[in-house]
């Protein structure tokens, strides 16, 4: 396995700083978002560390030089809108831009692209299935054509008031996923798993391990801690960030030595990415590069 982290932490980094820092602090690879330049429509959304909006030859061939310079590489490109929103004109923009990205990814020979399925939180999962077919079946077919894994996150992206009920991503359990992969059965359609979200929907993440392991593409390692004293006063149904807090790898509920031995069973030798959206450590620049040694630090001791 290699060790890495998400790019979205350092937005006032360029991509070349971001490689540079990464080879500084003993990382292996990195998860480049690649959102395109604009206003950020939520928190760790709208950083452009590669911009693939023009994206060409020359601009892969100069990534690339960052890559050998420092000795790094990408694990993958990551953007996570909403394809399903109920705006169909925003929806296209969405997918347009996703498509650039699977471009952009096969120019740098990456493999690999990060992102959600996305859902109308208006609806049931049934009810959003059309659309999801709608608009995945060819996304997938174009990634397959360019030669581009997809790794969709299992967050379900309901934190927030304009996410709540139904959340922004469909993909956000095991009987989700596998209906998901029997529907699009493609080699090129899989998992980014992040461990953090089974943990407050209480779903025990060694059995999602053994059963997905063959669909990770990418894996993110974010913990997060359930506070019982909250959960107390807002039961199961309150909204997911009244009761619970994303904490750094060693920090949180997570049992990152199961974790890995799950994983190192299920024969994963894929990029493990640390995802830090931990509020404790984002009070400057310093603090969060911090957060990130830190948990690189912690998560190596069980990579061997």
């Amino acid at each position: 396995m290699q060790l890495g982290f998400v790019s979205a932490i350092l937005p006032e980094l360029s991509g070349k700083e971001v490689i540079q820092f990464a080879a500084e602090s003993g990382f292996d690879c990195v998860e480049v978002m690649c959102w395109p330049k604009g206003k950020a429509e939520r928190r760790y959304a709208g950083v452009t560390h590669i911009d693939v909006g023009n994206f060409s030859a020359a601009d892969a061939a100069e990534v690339d030089g960052w890559l050998r310079e420092q000795g790094v590489t990408i694990s993958g490109l990551g953007y996570y809108p909403n394809p399903l929103t109920p705006d169909q004109a925003e929806a296209q923009v969405y997918i347009d831009h996703i498509k650039k990205v699977i471009l952009a990814a096969e120019l740098l020979e990456i493999g690999v692209v990060n992102t959600f399925i996305g859902r109308d939180w208006h609806k049931s999962i049934d009810d959003n299935w059309p659309r999801f077919l709608e608009v995945w079946r060819p996304l997938i077919a174009y990634a397959e054509a360019h030669g581009i894994h997809i790794g969709i996150e299992n967050c379900p992206m309901a934190f927030t008031d304009d996410e709540w009920p139904g959340g922004k991503n469909l993909a956000i359990s095991p009987t989700v996923w596998r209906r998901m992969f029997n529907d699009i059965p493609s080699d090129n359609f899989g998992l980014n798993f992040d461990p953090s979200h089974l943990v407050w929907q209480q779903i025990d993440i060694g059995q999602a391990i053994r059963e997905f392991a063959g669909k990770f593409v990418h894996v993110h390692a974010k913990d997060v801690r359930v506070d019982k004293h909250r959960l107390y006063e807002v039961g199961i149904l309150g909204t997911p960030l009244q009761y619970h807090t994303p904490k750094l790898p060693g920090l949180g509920d997570v049992d990152w030595g199961q974790f890995y031995s799950h994983l190192s069973d299920a024969g994963y030798d894929g990029p493990v990415c640390i995802e830090v959206e931990d509020r404790a450590y984002e009070g400057s620049l310093e603090r969060r590069k911090v957060s990130l040694v830190q948990s690189g630090r912690y998560l190596r001791q069980l990579m061997g």
